[in-house]
């Protein structure tokens, strides 16, 4: 029996833990836990009942003295070396509460539950992997980007290295009906070449004519098949679609980031028939993990780049940075609504005036809680939105009434890049600018090679959101980041905070 100790703690984070596995091979299916800091040793896990009774109200903040009593050691998801001491609460005395605490998120709850490992048998069973081969086609039905299908990759080897056999589904475009420009038959011989093994096509996803096909499918090749929403049961989650499909395996697998927002028939439902045969793919954790880099581990100072055009698409991420960021630097269009709310002249440039009084409240939260928003000095504009438009700098709140904000000023760069420098932990989520045209390119180049050079330096970078993808691709980036998400909308809604739907059916 471990010797029960009382301390002072300062009460960091609430946790949820799922499918907890303790290095003494005791598996906690649930549990609450609470992160806290003391003199001694920075962050621990406190957790206080394997039944969750709900008896402790300690908060984040929150400054207690606890006693407790070791009970076992948790190793982390992101590095099996180190391991995390768990203790029980026996019992607790509220000393204070930290007003100025800010809050910094620590729950792994999505981090853990069924991953692939080599102690999965796979042997010569047919394994459905839910994949995101949604990539942008030309007109000739040759794939302009193959990062979604390279993504996937990872996963199917471990399958049929493994000795499974592996049965694809995935989505393409929004058809209506069983579109012919929209099936996954014109990609097949492409994503052959990059999975680097045969790929048979299947002319349906469901069906007496899809289960033939796969118990006909040989080891080491993959069966694709035909486009999930050529079926509109897809999209609005049908069980019985689902039940049709589950059919085709004896395993599940999710590796489809990019949809794993979207309660979908394959995505979610179908989940419910593998309960104790389902797992996250490799993408699928990476992306999660990545996030947590972010969210709940990030090594300070945090720094948040957020561009795009309208503050109305990112109020929630916004709202959630603030309990984690020492930094957000705002670009993009939306900077003209927060310049505007300030009293400044933006002429042209767009703005949503419904949000003015919303962007000062942002401010005047962002300052109560220690976070240093940026915003730009500077602005290049144009006199009409072309790239070939008459150019001229102004101070981003004394723009002339006949131009428009294009992208961020020269001394804007600069200061922005020196914010950049100073962060070990940093998310880029919208362009600065008009990247598309080559005339306002020049501040999101900068800025993505500000990143690139500050994570060779040793900081951890995220990239995610299409524009932002976009751009560190464009410029030759992408490789110089830690990690590129390929889910937009998914991305975004895990930022938030949300525990997405395709996530949550594999814990539970």
């Amino acid at each position: 029996m471990s010797r029960i100790q009382t301390s002072k703690f300062h009460i960091v984070d609430q946790a949820n833990f799922y499918n907890l596995q303790l290095t003494n091979g005791e598996t906690i299916k649930h549990l609450n836990a609470y992160w806290v800091q003391n003199q001694n040793q920075k962050s621990f896990v406190l957790f206080y009942s394997f039944s969750n009774d709900g008896t402790l109200e300690l908060k984040p903040g929150d400054i207690a003295e606890l006693t407790y009593e070791l009970v076992g050691q948790y190793v982390l998801n992101e590095n099996p070396k180190q391991s995390v001491p768990f203790y029980q609460i026996k019992s607790y005395t509220k000393r204070e509460k930290d007003a100025s605490f800010q809050k910094k998120i620590f729950d792994f709850s999505h981090t853990v539950g069924n991953r692939l490992n080599r102690d999965i048998n796979f042997e010569n069973q047919p394994v459905v992997i839910r994949v995101d081969f949604n990539v942008p086609l030309d007109k000739h039905f040759v794939v302009t980007d193959r990062t979604r299908i390279v993504a996937a990759k990872p996963t199917i080897d471990f399958v049929i290295e493994n000795n499974g056999r592996c049965v694809i589904l995935s989505h393409l475009g929004r058809p209506k009906g069983a579109e012919d420009q929209f099936s996954l038959k014109h990609i097949v011989s492409q994503v052959s070449q990059v999975l680097e093994r045969p790929v048979r096509f299947c002319e349906d996803c469901v069906g007496e004519k899809a289960v033939e096909e796969v118990q006909k499918l040989p080891l080491g090749e993959i069966l694709l098949m035909e486009n999930l929403r050529f079926d509109q049961k897809e999209t609005m989650g049908d069980l019985d679609f689902a039940q049709k499909l589950s059919n085709l395996g004896s395993v599940y697998i999710n590796d489809a980031f990019g949809t794993a927002h979207r309660a979908h028939a394959s995505t979610t439902i179908m989940a419910q028939f593998f309960p104790n045969k389902k797992y996250f793919g490799k993408l699928l954790e990476s992306e999660i993990l990545a996030i947590d880099r972010i969210l709940k581990t990030g090594k300070p100072p945090i720094a948040i780049i957020l561009g795009g055009a309208k503050v109305s698409t990112k109020i929630p991420i916004l709202e959630k940075m603030l309990d984690i960021a020492d930094h957000i630097i705002i670009g993009g269009g939306m900077v003209y609504t927060f310049k505007k709310a300030q009293g400044g002249s933006i002429g042209k440039s767009i703005c949503e005036d419904q949000y003015l009084e919303y962007c000062l409240e942002i401010l005047a939260k962002a300052k109560e809680k220690g976070v240093h928003i940026h915003l730009p000095i500077d602005t290049l504009a144009a006199s009409d939105f072309s790239n070939d438009a008459t150019q001229k700098v102004f101070l981003s709140h004394q723009i002339e009434k006949d131009f428009e904000g294009m992208d961020a000023g020269p001394q804007t760069v600069e200061y922005f890049s020196s914010i950049i420098k100073q962060c070990q932990t940093i998310l880029w989520n919208g362009p600065i600018g008009v990247f598309e045209f080559s005339n306002f390119a020049q501040g999101t180049k900068t800025i993505g090679q500000t990143i690139a050079e500050q994570t060779k330096q040793g900081a951890f970078s995220l990239v995610g959101g299409g524009d932002s993808v976009a751009a560190v691709k464009q410029f030759g980036l992408a490789n110089q980041m830690s990690y590129v998400s390929t889910g937009g909308g998914a991305m975004l809604e895990s930022l938030e905070g949300k525990l997405l739907p395709g996530i949550k059916a594999l814990l539970t």
